[in-house]
């Protein structure tokens, strides 16, 4: 293959930059047919001059007829780079010209179709060693990839599809020939055969020092470049802590957490994260807000506060939570995808858009809206200058413009002005309640409306967990009136199966394996904290359709999609927790929790088998996967399952409750005995808690393990010493060693 790739690469010869129905005419001007569209991506793209087809057999076939390649660009609808390739090269009608002449353009939205996006961001890291979007690919009439670049400025992206079709006409057999061979490669690559060797508790010490190796220890986080949050490592770290004590993860994880809380990449006015900082201090944000950053950040912050109670990181966990209920969640229930990191600082001129135009100020602004004494103030307490504080910039997107960061603690900023903490948090208070009066009437930052239900699964996780550790009951009747929207909308009942998206009405496409994990997820700690069976159950239901489309029985692992669509080429399996976890690491975990809480073999087995197939991976790489790591802590441990007999709803089960969830214990399960139809549901599996009945008629919590309970209490403070006791020879064992259980 190689040859040939490379010969096709110097016959194409130009590169570009790396970076992370028919037309009609409307009032905007002439439409494409993404206009049938609901992707808020696609609809971007309605009125380029580029003639789009989505995704599907039309564009397809058309190929075939024509006999011409096809442009794929892949995106979504809150990427910085996709804007710019947008207005410099699809929104030019000289260069719209060309594409129509030579090619079927496809455009994809990434969010909808990650499983397109995966295949062809597979090759693109194939032919050029990184990867990024927007993507863009070339593809033969057969779907099959032969050349690809990231984001392509114009004058090189018009020379280059002025190549690739002399090429296509002089040459077809050696693209023909290359995009078999690459496509090959991919089938190659994707083929893995089942693991054998044991997956032992040494791969654990090994993820953690690989992660250590690559700690920040100035700035916390990791790596000396971009910071990106990962909260998939924090995951692991704290659990390793819990195993390893002595160990540095707890430190390594408290340190970028607060970091973080005092950033730039968090929003001091309004809550929520940013995407990630362009710089090694965490200065400079890269301004998108996605879903999934706050749902998995939330989780950390409220895992960070149950270990240490320091209330920065159950404020931090609230302000993200509040930011999420105000701008990102449906009305009738669900939650929105993002918002996107450039604004119009004119209202006047709504397309000239500019990179965190709605976040940054400039000392002048500030000095007009809060006045000479409380200016001061905020200018010292969040490093407000003259000139602008931004530490990389570029592209001169932050000129004499301030990114709002703690650059100075309470206690400083009170000396300095020889005030009292109290006095000078009250004035801050008041100083970001003003500025967030002013930014809200600036123009706000594209909302992406649509709703995945891989997403939602994170954030119902969020919402749920937020009420166990916090208490706050608003907190889990968002996660309920979200978990009931996307099994009222998404959820076709009759075949037990999931689509992925729901936009204005239309519910569309074939779930994922991601969507199936991450609600299943989100639906036990739902549970877990609400005590509603029903949530048990379609957990329980929606993990075995997840088997039944995905689980590959002559390896053990997961595929991400169904392999029912006929235009993928090949079925991934994704092995790397990145900015989300894969579908693997977190199916794996979901079977190891069901399995503790029905007592179901079967589930159990199928997560042994899966960490085995994923065995290689995690010793060769373990820090690549650190979320199946933290589901092998559980396996090889020795969880808890506690269950609480007595009314769900009394005072008395609310106290042990709190307990219960109050105490950092990563690997238990909770069950509720009420008494009722949840206790009989759950004694068909799991006969022992049929038994489990309130002591002298006193809500009373068991604690399990191996399914060998300990006496019962009904009181909260031998409650604490029952979750906390640590359980002799904790590190020891091997995945699929029957002899520990």
């Amino acid at each position: 293959m190689r040859p040939l790739l490379t010969l096709l690469l110097v016959l194409l010869g130009t590169g570009g930059q790396i970076c992370p129905a028919g037309a009609e005419e409307t009032s905007k001007g002439r439409s494409n047919r993404l206009i049938q569209e609901k992707s808020p991506y696609l609809l971007q793209h309605a009125y380029n001059p580029v003639d789009w087809h989505p995704w599907g057999e039309e564009a397809f076939r058309l190929a075939r007829e024509q006999d011409r390649p096809i442009f794929l660009s892949v995106g979504y609808s809150t990427c910085y780079w996709c804007h710019v390739m947008e207005r410099e090269v699809f929104e030019d009608p000289g260069i719209a010209d060309l594409m129509n002449r030579y090619f079927v353009n496809i455009k994809v939205d990434r969010e909808e179709r990650p499983d397109v996006d995966r295949i062809y961001m597979s090759a693109l890291l194939a032919l050029t060693g990184s990867g990024g979007w927007p993507m863009s690919m070339f593809l033969t009439p057969e779907l099959e990839p032969f050349f690809g670049r990231t984001y392509v400025p114009p004058e090189t992206f018009s020379a280059l599809i002025g190549r690739i079709h002399e090429v296509w006409v002089k040459n077809r057999d050696d693209i023909a020939t290359a995009g078999r061979q690459l496509t090959e490669f991919l089938r190659e690559q994707s083929r893995m055969e089942a693991g054998s060797a044991p997956v032992e508790a040494s791969i654990l010490k090994q993820g953690y020092e690989s992660i250590r190796a690559g700690y920040d220890e100035t700035y916390g986080g990791f790596g000396q470049g971009n910071k990106f949050p990962r909260p998939v490592v924090f995951n692991f770290l704290l659990r390793y802590h819990r195993r390893e004590a002595k160990s540095r993860a707890l430190e390594m994880t408290l340190t970028t957490l607060k970091r973080m809380a005092t950033s730039g990449i968090f929003d001091h006015l309004e809550g929520g994260f940013h995407r990630y900082s362009v710089d090694r201090q965490w200065r400079v944000p890269h301004f998108e807000k996605m879903l999934y950053d706050q749902a998995q950040l939330v989780n950390s912050y409220l895992e960070a506060y149950q270990l240490t109670r320091n209330p920065l990181f159950a404020s931090m966990a609230r302000r993200t939570l509040d930011y999420v209920s105000r701008r990102l969640t449906h009305p009738p229930g669900g939650f929105y995808s993002a918002e996107d990191a450039e604004s119009a600082p004119d209202p006047s001129q709504p397309k000239r858009k500019r990179e965190g135009a709605f976040y940054v100020w400039t000392k002048a602004e500030l000095d007009r809206i809060l006045g000479p004494a409380r200016g001061a103030i905020f200018a010292h307490g969040f490093g407000i200058e003259p000139g602008g504080n931004a530490l990389s910039d570029p592209h001169q997107v932050f000129v004499n413009q301030n990114i709002l960061y703690r650059a100075h603690t309470l206690d400083e900023t009170a000396r300095k002005f020889k005030r009292s903490p109290e006095e000078v948090d009250s004035m801050l208070r008041e100083s970001r309640r003003l500025l967030l009066e002013v930014r809200n009437q600036r123009v706000r930052p594209y909302l992406d409306d649509k709703i995945l239900v891989s997403w939602n699964g994170l954030m119902i996780s969020a919402f749920a967990r937020a009420h166990q550790v916090l208490g706050e009951a608003e907190t889990l009747e968002t996660a309920r009136r979200a978990a009931d929207f996307i099994l009222e909308h998404l959820y076709q009942k009759e075949t037990g199966r999931l689509l992925r998206r729901y936009r204005e009405g239309e519910a569309r496409f074939e779930g994922h394996l991601e969507d199936y994990a991450f609600l299943v997820m989100g639906l036990i700690d739902l549970y877990q904290a609400g005590s509603d069976i029903r949530h048990l159950q379609c957990s329980m239901e929606l993990m075995e359709a997840a088997v039944d489309l995905f689980y590959d029985q002559e390896t053990g692992a997961f595929f991400d999609t169904s392999g029912q669509d006929a235009s993928l080429i090949l079925r991934t399996r994704d092995d790397y927790d990145a900015a989300e976890p894969t579908g693997n690491s977190v199916a794996v975990w979901n079977l190891l929790r069901l399995a503790e809480m029905t007592h179901n073999p079967k589930w159990k087995k199928l997560a042994e088998v899966a960490l085995k197939h994923f065995g290689d991976r995690l010793r060769e790489h373990p820090e690549s996967l650190p979320h199946m790591l933290a589901a092998l802590d559980f396996h090889l441990g020795t969880p808890k399952q506690v269950v609480l007999a007595g009314d769900p709803s009394g005072a008395a089960l609310r106290a042990l409750l709190k307990v219960v969830h109050s105490t950092y214990v990563p690997n238990k399960v909770l069950l509720f005995a009420d008494g009722g139809t949840g206790q009989e549901y759950l004694g068909r599996s799991n006969p022992a808690v049929r038994a489990m009945v309130p002591v002298d008629g006193k809500a009373t919590a068991y604690v399990c393990e191996n399914y060998v309970c300990r006496l019962p209490t009904s009181e909260p403070e031998v409650l604490v010493r029952l979750l906390t006791e640590e359980v002799a020879a904790v590190s020891t064992g091997t995945a699929g060693d029957a002899s520990r259980r």
